[in-house]
């Protein structure tokens, strides 16, 4: 009995010696927190129709199965994770998060949150901002417990981070119906003002938890995606105004208050990415980036194919390069690969105050 606790313990001993050794090895961690233009497959595991488990999602993913992303391939995750060299991160709920695989970060991200808390209420059983960060704690004590709280303070003070928020809290709350109880309450500059008061918020909780290289993705063209174009955009198949405005008037109070926070704190913990500018370069002049189209969808029905969800049954394009969007509201594997490389290389209006090829060198030389 006693050779065989030995050897149990010894079992033990070398497991974690194995990560720990892992560990000095590994790519930098990367932890990802946000919507469904994020998500690598969370809501799999969530009782909610916000999901994106089956065919024709994945199509082009490199094993052709529906994952959870968003997309018909590689989301923004994926092509980030391939640049630090890493494997794509795990949803956080997936039961293959454990071991090794944790020392390259997690994906806490859930489509259909937003920023505020009643963002997304009809698709009810989804992980909110504050559960994303609830769960960003659970990790660390998990790792810690694996390789200690001091080097996992230090995986996580090293790692990079992107949240992505804050598009649903426009199209799933506030333009989610006519006469919405949020535009009751709010005109929309103070709706705006109210939603950079909260993600500051969370920025600063981010912080608490350890994040010290944090990429703050701000909307895309809210009026441009095809849903809007088919719901609310002109005959000639012109965004909509408003939500292009709520855009105008969101994206730069992002930027400031980034600024700000950076200033308070004395050092460029926060990036502010410029993914408004990213999508309109395409969707402006789509042929430029060897797309056919940036207001049909390739996946869908109705008007611009912006209607509904994307299914088996949905009019599904054959060259999916072919176009800027795959679904209603989510670029294409392909476009996500533009917005990425804009991201790595791009100058400060796209990426502020630097891109991530310069943070991956300052950091490195630190």
């Amino acid at each position: 009995m006693a050779a065989r606790s030995s050897l149990v313990a010894l079992g033990v001993v070398l497991a974690l010696a194995a990560l720990t050794a892992q560990l000095a090895e590994a790519a930098r961690a990367f932890f990802v927190f946000g919507d469904s233009l994020v998500d690598n497959g969370n809501n799999n595991y969530l009782a909610t129709t916000a999901r994106a488990d089956s065919y024709p999602y994945g199509i082009d993913f490199p094993t052709h199965r529906a994952t959870g992303r968003f997309s018909n391939g590689l989301n923004i995750p994926d092509y980030i994770s391939q640049q630090l060299g890493s494997e794509f991160l795990l949803p956080y709920l997936s039961p293959e998060f454990n071991g090794r695989r944790m020392l390259d970060g997690a994906n806490f991200a859930s489509a259909g949150i937003g920023i505020l808390n009643d963002t997304g209420i009809q698709f009810i059983n989804i992980i909110r901002m504050f559960r994303q960060f609830e769960y960003f704690e659970e990790y660390q004590r998990r790792v810690g417990r694996i390789i200690g709280d001091e080097r996992t303070k230090q995986l996580v003070k090293g790692a990079l981070v992107l949240i992505t928020v804050g598009g649903n809290d426009f199209v799933n709350n506030y333009y989610l119906v006519p006469f919405s109880a949020r535009s009751r309450q709010y005109a929309l500059p103070d709706y705006v003002n109210l939603l950079i008061v909260e993600y500051r918020k969370l920025l600063l909780r981010l912080y608490e938890l350890g994040a010290r290289r944090v990429m703050v993705t701000g909307t895309g063209p809210l009026g441009c995606v095809p849903a809007e174009l088919a719901m609310r955009g002109s005959s000639g198949g012109q965004c909509s105004a408003e939500l292009q405005r709520a855009a105008a008037l969101y994206n730069p109070q992002l930027l400031q208050m980034v600024k700000g926070l950076n200033t308070q704190l004395g050092s460029n913990v926060f990036v502010a990415v410029n993914t408004q500018q990213m999508h309109n370069e395409f969707i402006s002049n789509p042929q430029a980036f060897g797309f056919e189209t940036s207001k049909v969808a390739c996946c869908g029905q109705g008007p611009y194919n912006g209607l509904g969800l994307c299914t088996v049954a949905s009019n599904l394009c054959s060259n999916r390069d072919a176009y800027a969007f795959w679904d209603a509201f989510h670029p294409s594997q392909k476009a996500n690969g533009i917005i990425v490389k804009q991201m790595f290389s791009g100058t400060t209006q796209y990426m502020y105050p630097m891109n991530l090829t310069t943070i991956l060198e300052l950091d490195s030389t630190t």
